[in-house]
């Protein structure tokens, strides 16, 4: 980490095959699984798959193909640790060859660690968080994306809920060797689901801009284009959801907040990630919609640690004019057209609107067992994560 005025060094490659568009599932089960043995597990959620055709289009792609399919449903939109050993133990016990993801970030995030579980005896969390120890083999998997805003397909990164230990966390797994995005996969979703899931698109382009360094590098300047054009189609969907145009824009927008580019150079901030995953963990919530309640607070408690970057933001992404405004003055009037804009779009903007009471206890309890950030402007307290939370009621 060479600091907060330098990009750092990096190496890039990305190992995801990215299928886009028109018969984009089609073309990637034609030309992918003949890389692989015959037994698929077919990974999906709830009904929602069932009932909009796509899992009979899959499945007739892949009996066409020769494979023999072991069926996995019911991953929960925040998925469990406990769903995690489940899908591994199928898998183990049909000799999967091959994990296909049908569905948004909770399907391919649970396959994705249940993808390297599969491969070892020994248990996932411990070696992670106890041992410190990462996997390196893991069953094959791909991902046929049916919600966007995640990026899940992109990375091998999981959000998994431990139940027990009431811990929500990233937990490291498998890459998918390919990711198919198209968008009559994606017109059954409901509204509030594609407004929420762009919503943690534009978080994903924040957390990663706030990030160091905060100076000019090309890494922010391609950012500030992703979000300028997710704020745009977000605005478009909010009023006609079915808008096919701007729900291919945002399926690339989710695409390229997760895909590494936005990355490179970089030392992430995620604080508001990780706080909304404490909460959820708690709670239960829907992710976007708690970040959508996070970020403005957040923002406010630490904009001045980071207060010309705050500035550029709101003069880059939301065309706050500086003409006559000091630079924090400028610097509260992007956070404040962030928090207009979340109203707009109909999210939540706090913890009331978002169905939560918030006793002070349970607060305590997010606060206390939130993970704090390297890449964040500034280190946050317990007490300073009760404040934010408390004001998020």
């Amino acid at each position: 980490m060479k600091g907060d005025f330098t990009m750092n060094d990096f190496t890039y490659s990305y190992p995801v095959k990215v299928y886009f568009g028109t018969d984009a599932a089609k073309k990637a089960v034609s030309q992918e699984l003949g890389k692989y043995g015959k037994t698929v597990m077919v990974a999906y959620g709830g009904g929602s798959v069932k009932k909009s055709g796509v899992y009979d289009a899959v499945v007739s792609m892949l009996k066409e193909a020769g494979k023999e399919i072991v069926d996995f449903s019911g991953i929960m939109p925040n998925p469990t640790y406990a769903k995690v050993q489940e899908g591994a133990a199928l898998a183990k016990e049909k000799q999967v060859d091959f994990i296909l993801a049908v569905g948004g970030g909770s399907v391919i995030d649970c396959c994705k660690i249940i993808s390297a579980q599969a491969k070892t005896e020994k248990d996932i969390w411990e070696m992670e968080f106890t041992d410190h120890v990462f996997p390196t083999e893991f069953v094959p998997m791909g991902a046929i994306v049916t919600a966007t805003g995640t990026g899940a397909e992109m990375n091998n990164g999981a959000v998994i809920t431990h139940e027990e230990k009431k811990i929500k966390t990233g937990v490291w797994g498998a890459f998918a060797s390919f990711a198919a995005l198209d968008y009559d996969y994606m017109k059954s979703l409901p509204a509030k689901q594609v407004v929420s899931g762009a919503f943690d698109t534009l978080s994903h382009c924040m957390e990663t801009y706030f990030g160091s360094p905060r100076t000019a590098n090309v890494s922010d300047e391609i950012n500030e284009a992703i979000m300028r054009n997710t704020i745009r189609n977000l605005r478009v969907v909010a009023k006609d959801f079915l808008d096919e145009n701007a729900r291919r824009e945002l399926m690339w927008d989710s695409a390229m907040a997760e895909n590494g580019i936005l990355k490179l150079g970089k030392v992430t901030d995620f604080q508001a990630h990780m706080i909304e995953h404490q909460l959820g963990a708690y709670t239960d919530c829907n992710h976007g919609c708690g970040l959508a309640v996070i970020h403005p607070v957040l923002y406010r408690h630490i904009y001045k640690d980071a207060v010309s970057r705050f500035a550029h933001f709101a003069e880059a992404v939301w065309g706050v004019s500086a003409e006559g405004k000091t630079q924090e003055e400028t610097a509260l009037a992007g956070i404040q057209a962030l928090a207009d804009f979340i109203r707009e779009i109909g999210l939540p903007t706090n913890f009331k609107e978002l169905g939560i009471e918030a006793d002070e206890n349970m607060l305590h309890a997010v606060a206390e067992s939130t993970v704090t950030t390297p890449g964040c402007c500034k280190k946050l307290t317990v007490n300073e994560i009760f404040e934010i939370l408390t004001e998020c009621r």
